[in-house]
């Protein structure tokens, strides 16, 4: 499929979806966030086993595009939120590991974008703000995401402050996994969501969304949730593989994919 706001290339079992809109800063205009979503969509259906997330120009994304909001309509203005949380949230319901490749600043809703990733990496240069608190407009969604990231205080420290962080006070608070020099950025993308892609696939599609069904439950709720889960995974042809694997010091072969994918 060929989209207009964005770029899809795959190399092997990795897609790549790199937001194309350099002269707009890649702004998250409403065309933008429906296209993405049409992208994760169809490619969370895909035999894809991992997804970056990428960007070209000088900025990884400067967030939500302020003409959408001028002279909006109360229902308009919900409407261009509630599109953008359903994009969000199809990164975290897509079966793959999704890893954000950020080379240079994200701000508001584009540092949304990099907290709602599973994984991320960034260029030792790149930076991160939420920067309505400097305004007149809070960044209350971007908040969402950045503080299951970082959580209160930090969180509240960005918002509030409106203030940039740099990539290494992104890895110290938790927004990112790790900062490189930027001529390794795409290396240690790559080595980050290979990694992330061993094993079954099915398995891992299982685990992510688990994830993010237990995390923000009480701890009992989320051990009763996550005992169901491991005991009906334990279950799967694959899982007994792997066991079976290992007790008879072989490799294992895995098979099974998430229902819905393209394999």
């Amino acid at each position: 499929m060929n989209y207009q706001h964005l770029l899809l290339s795959s190399s092997g079992p990795i897609t790549t979806l790199t937001l194309n809109r350099p002269e707009k800063r890649n702004a998250l205009a409403l065309p933008v966030l429906l296209e993405l979503t049409q992208a994760l969509r169809a490619v969370g259906q895909s035999d894809a086993l991992g997804v970056i997330l990428a960007a070209n120009g000088p900025v990884f994304s400067a967030g939500h595009n302020f003409g959408d909001m001028a002279g909006a309509t109360l229902a308009q203005a919900r409407e261009l939120f509630t599109v953008c949380t359903e994009m969000m949230d199809a990164i975290q319901a897509m079966p793959q590991p999704v890893i954000a490749k950020v080379h240079a600043l994200a701000t508001a809703a584009g540092c949304q974008l990099v907290a709602s990733c599973d994984l991320a990496i960034a260029a030792d240069t790149a930076g991160f703000a939420i920067p309505g608190g400097k305004g007149g407009l809070f960044c209350h969604t971007p908040l969402v995401a950045v503080a299951r990231n970082i959580g209160r205080k930090r969180a509240l420290e960005m918002a509030l402050t409106g203030d940039a962080i740099d990539a290494a006070t992104a890895v110290d608070w938790g927004l990112i996994n790790r900062a490189v020099p930027a001529d390794h950025l795409d290396a240690a993308t790559l080595d980050l969501i290979s990694r992330a892609t061993r094993g079954s696939a099915l398995s891992k599609a299982m685990g992510k969304q688990g994830f993010y069904r237990q995390v923000g439950l009480p701890q009992g709720q989320a051990y009763a949730l996550a005992c169901e889960l491991m005991a009906t995974a334990a279950m799967t042809p694959d899982a007994q593989e792997g066991i079976a694997a290992f007790l008879q010091k072989r490799q294992a072969h895995y098979t099974q994919r998430p229902s819905g994918t393209g394999a």
